[in-house]
């Protein structure tokens, strides 16, 4: 698999993609320090889905409710036994139909950063899943520290649910989980059942910040607004996830077997694909979401 490094001319952060697997970023690197969590590695993503570095939840993030949805008049049911589709622990679908997609062309590329599509529409396996043609740019720069991802998603003849998002594992190097701290913005928390679903239940939250300890995450947020930060930090490095335009929506993950943190950009909360609750790419037009890590 080709790997695509972009450096930082104003610093020595580099980043690794590898479009060929679903434009999954696979190292962000400071000065030969990682600090995006490796999980299982590239070839496990590659192979059985399992998320790490950078990766990409289209077209949509977190899980479903079932494996039947309706969205824009339409019901889908989405294959048991479809290779794209993954299944959580509880065994629902989650992450949507990209995750390591082989499809991506690259449109340009330079020292500093890269653009790449996915032509959706042009794939019936993916259209059985998510029937609502379009065209997905990603376009990532890295420059001063910063790492921009700006995703358009361009619709063709007919509306398209917006419901994707990001995935970033983060880490801090040679300082122990227990001592990261990590703050928050003012948001909405909502509350989870048992299979991590919302319950229509919530509570606002103030800008918060503290020791992550022991805790573990897996908490949805909505009402995210524009410009928020998120970040950890701990000894003298700190990692801020800005939330630049157009992702209400965030899952914190902060699992207990792995030293990483994730603040997950959405541009809707879990199961908002199945509610109904999401914006739309309006025929012909680009709906735009842009996010950045800096570091």
């Amino acid at each position: 698999m080709h790997e695509v490094c972009l450096v930082d001319q104003m610093s020595p952060v580099v980043a690794t993609f590898v479009p060929s697997a679903g434009m999954v970023g696979v190292s962000l690197q400071d000065d030969g320090a990682e600090l995006f969590g490796q999980v299982q590695g590239l070839q496990r993503y590659v192979s059985d889905g399992v998320f790490m570095g950078l990766p990409l939840m289209h077209p949509w993030a977190n899980r479903l409710h079932a494996w039947t949805y309706a969205a824009q008049g339409r019901t889908v049911t989405l294959g048991r036994d479809d290779s794209r589709v993954h299944a959580d622990p509880n065994g629902l679908p989650i992450h949507g139909l990209a995750t390591a997609y082989p499809g991506w062309t690259v449109n340009s590329q330079w020292k500093g950063g890269l653009t790449a599509e996915l032509d959706y529409g042009a794939d019936p396996e993916l259209l059985r899943g998510f029937p609502f043609p379009h065209r997905l740019t990603l376009a990532v720069s890295l420059l001063n520290r910063t790492l921009r991802i700006r995703a358009a998603v361009i619709a063709g003849s007919e509306p398209v649910p917006l419901c994707f998002g990001f995935h970033p594992y983060l880490r801090i190097p040679d300082v122990p989980r227990d001592q990261w701290v990590i703050e928050t913005p003012a948001m909405r928390h909502l509350e989870l059942d048992d299979s991590y679903l919302p319950t229509g239940r919530s509570e606002l939250l103030q800008p918060t910040s503290m020791v992550l300890g022991d805790s573990v995450f897996d908490d949805g947020y909505d009402q995210v607004a524009d410009g928020a930060v998120f970040a950890v930090s701990g000894g003298d490095r700190r990692i801020e996830v800005h939330f630049e335009k157009g992702f209400p929506a965030a899952q914190i993950y902060a699992p207990s077997d792995d030293d990483v943190v994730c603040f997950e950009p959405m541009t809707a909360s879990t199961d908002s694909l199945s509610r109904g609750d999401y914006r739309l790419a309006q025929p012909g037009q680009t709906a735009v979401a842009v996010f950045s890590i800096r570091v």
